[in-house]
This record gives structure tokens, sequence and C-alpha cells, in this order.
């Protein structure tokens, strides 16, 4: 028997009405909706693909998105506890080329964070625009948060002083991994060694790695820093802030 109001198909059935997939809407410009076995399939895939070519920033990044379900809202949770974190989730500032004024960063004095982070991105030849959009996270904020990550890290770099060689990528995947326990930057520092000679293994080994865990350990969490407020600020000053120790006095 026919409810009221509707009408009846002229074969006696229900017309049905398509369903849209419940979680397959995307929430932010970007965003691919995946299930978890999709998810799963794409983690496999792309950390294949990265650990085969560490410089796979595209894979890398899709590892990171389809692996970081747990790690990513603990972070966002400690930017949330923290004052300046906070401002950056609300204010979701965007690190790249087009809102960094480089002309006045290469102005500023030596020593000054906005202007070694600009000679770090001359001298290895990369571009904050070259970091990939979120598109696999179920979350517009862990979206940001991972966006942040990535847009921070040649700052990392920066502060750590490492150049963008396998050594010193594996070095600031150490201080990455213990900071924000991401499996992506895990499986970097774990896996990113057998690519190293002798010789920079036991650079590795004995100097470099020990300062990396005991930094990440020490420090703050870089993801609560306003990095593009503190330009002016020496990398010196803000590494004693944050609670990263001088790196050692060794060639990587």
């Amino acid at each position: 028997q026919a409810m009221l109001g509707q009408h009846r198909h002229p074969h006696g059935h229900q017309p049905r009405r398509p369903r849209r997939p419940v979680g397959r809407v995307p929430l932010y410009p970007g965003h691919i909706p995946t299930s978890p076995l999709q998810k799963a399939l794409l983690a496999a895939g792309s950390a294949c693909a990265a650990l085969w070519d560490p410089y796979r920033h595209d894979m890398v990044a899709v590892l990171g998105e389809t692996t970081g379900c747990l790690a990513l809202p603990t972070l966002r949770d400690r930017m949330r506890n923290d004052p300046e974190g906070y401002r950056i989730l609300q204010e979701r500032p965007r690190i790249r080329l087009s809102t960094l004024d480089m002309a006045r960063l290469r102005g500023l004095p030596d020593g000054a964070l906005g202007r070694e982070y600009i000679r770090f991105l001359e001298d290895n030849k990369v571009s904050p625009d070259t970091r990939m959009p979120a598109k696999f996270v179920d979350d517009e904020e862990l979206a940001y948060v991972i966006q942040r990550y990535r847009e921070v890290h040649d700052l990392m770099h920066t502060l750590l002083g490492m150049p963008t060689n396998m050594l010193g990528e594996v070095v600031v995947k150490w201080f990455e991994a213990v900071q924000t326990g991401l499996p992506m930057c895990v499986l970097g520092a774990a896996f990113g060694p057998v690519r190293l000679n002798a010789r920079k293994l036991q650079v590795l080994a004995t100097e470099l790695l020990p300062w990396a865990v005991r930094s990440g350990r020490n420090a703050s969490c870089v993801l609560n820093v306003y990095y593009e407020q503190r330009w002016e600020q020496s990398v010196e000053s803000l590494r004693e802030e944050i609670g990263i120790f001088p790196p050692p006095a060794v060639r990587v």
C-alpha cells in the first residue's frame, strides 16, 4: 500500500533515488575522499615508490596523508593547546613564493631566519611552491596541519643547518620523526641510511643521529612557531628558544 503523498512507478515499484556514498563529499578544495581500503592501497604503493626514489615528493606526500591518521590529531591538539600554535590554526598562514617578500628577506642581516631561509632555497635550488597540496586527509583542519608541516620542512633544514643531499634529508627526517610521530618520517629515517656510503653512515651514527634525536626530544613543537613573524629573529636565538641544540661541526 502506497504512502500518502507518493506517486507509484508505472510498474508498481517505487523509483530509487540515487544515494550519495557516505563520506564521499569533498571537504575542502582538492580533497579526494577515499575508503580505508583505498588509503591502504595508496599507502602501500606510495611507500614502495618513496623507498625506491626518496626524491619522489609526490609519493612521500601521499604516504604522509594516508598513514598520518593517528599522528595528525595529536599534532593538531598540540597546536590548539599552544597560544602561538592556536593562532596559526586560526589564521592559516601559507609559505609560498606569492606570500614571501623575497627582496625584504634578502635584505635582512646574515644570521636572521629570513635571510638564511632564502639562502637555503637559493643554494639548494628548491622552492616552497613544490610542496603538494593535501588531498587524502578526511578532515579540513588536519589537512592544514600536514600542509603546514610540509611548508615548514625547508625551515627545519635551515634551523638544523642541513642541506638537501641524502645525508641531510635523513638527519632532518630523524628530527621530524621524533617531533611529529608521522609514519612517513619514521619510514624515511629508518630506510634513508641504506643509500649512504660507509663514511656518511659513520658520520650519521656517531655525530648527527644522536644530535638529531636529542634535539627532537628536547625541542618544543616546531609547528607552534609562527615563522612568518620571526624572519628578523636570528637562527641561533630561535634554535635556543625552540630547544634545538647547535649542529655538530661536521661536513654533511
